[in-house]
């Protein structure tokens, strides 16, 4: 009985000074602060060990302690996860631990804007240094990523790990314009006459964005066409002629549409042809497609910039006249004439 109660009495006591000692490395750990007076960028490659971690960390004074580190990084069950991090000023070994272990990473904000074309926003990516790689895929590799056309992509605030692949980048919008179409699928709901596909529902929805940056007109242009379209008139929507005109890039770089554009040829063309275009001529957001999906009610048939950001409407050709040359007049005013 007695040899029992000794082993007890000493088990206790090593748990009890293990105890004490896990208390004060935590404590330690969480007290201690880099000296660093402001934030360190830390590199964490695939492979990378903990030791080597520690000990590169160790010599560019972002931790006091390599062997502290490990002992921490154990403690959070003994691995580190690969990545950028932008360790703060002053951050406990705890904090840098955790930061490691939990893999939070540092982070950038990507702003892709409505009406993009996937040429554009392409560009728009390569001048993002918080991205790397390509936005081609290599030769032979086959993904849908690899295969984008305009429409494939969802524009959006996307907050991604700093050093996210081009071309991943690039899948994640593709993944959520993916998941939109799903989900109108899954409600099945039609499209309003004469659409009868989604791809006929993006490509309407990418001529309504590039006319008209206000959300509020959007579900009046989106009536307008499809009032034309039921009528078998030719859209004539100006921005399908600049689709075709700089080759799928969508944006004339500063200079003027022509009225002898207008005559150019090309499937695009919608002065030229009847119905939509062979499809989408840029990237939509949800109003534009919520516009077509939902438009408004009227018998429109023509509009025209009525030189305050928006437009004018008309149900007559000989209103649209009138329209058209209250626009005139704006612009010779405008240009001084």
């Amino acid at each position: 009985m007695r040899a029992r109660n000794f082993k007890q009495r000493k088990f206790r006591i090593f748990f009890t000074v293990a105890f004490a000692a896990a208390v004060l490395v935590v404590l330690y750990a969480v007290a201690w602060r880099s000296p660093m007076r402001g934030p360190a960028t830390i590199e964490i490659p695939r492979g990378a060990s903990v030791s080597g971690v520690a000990n590169r960390m160790a010599a560019a004074g972002v931790i006091d302690s390599a062997k502290l580190f490990k002992l921490v990084v154990r403690g959070m069950g003994g691995r580190i996860q690969i990545g950028e991090y932008e360790i703060p000023a002053r951050a406990s070994v705890w904090r840098v631990a955790r930061m490691l272990s939990r893999g939070d990473v540092a982070t950038t904000t990507v702003v892709i804007p409505e009406g993009m074309t996937v040429q554009q926003i392409k560009q728009l990516l390569l001048r993002s240094s918080a991205l790397t790689g390509p936005v081609e895929c290599d030769p032979g590799y086959t993904a849908a990523v690899c295969d984008l056309r305009d429409g494939d992509l969802f524009p959006d605030t996307y907050r991604v790990a700093k050093g996210t692949s081009r071309l991943a980048f690039l899948e994640l919008m593709r993944k959520k314009m993916t998941r939109i179409e799903s989900s109108w699928r899954g409600a099945g709901r039609a499209a309003p006459a004469p659409l009868r596909a989604w791809d006929e529902v993006l490509t309407l929805a990418s001529i309504v964005q590039k006319e008209t940056p206000r959300e509020s007109e959007m579900p009046l242009v989106a009536s307008v066409y499809l009032n034309r379209l039921r009528a078998n008139m030719r859209l004539q929507a100006d921005p399908t002629v600049v689709y075709a005109l700089t080759n799928g890039y969508g944006d004339m770089r500063g200079a003027p549409l022509l009225r002898g554009h207008l005559k150019i040829e090309s499937p695009y063309n919608t002065y030229t042809n009847r119905g939509l275009p062979p499809g989408p001529i840029a990237n939509v957001g949800r109003a534009a497609i919520r516009a077509v999906l939902n438009p408004a009610d009227t018998n429109y048939l023509f509009f025209v910039a009525d030189g305050r950001g928006g437009h004018k409407f008309a149900n007559s050709y000989q209103e649209h006249m009138r329209n058209h040359a209250d626009w005139r007049e704006i612009k010779k005013i405008r240009n001084g004439k």
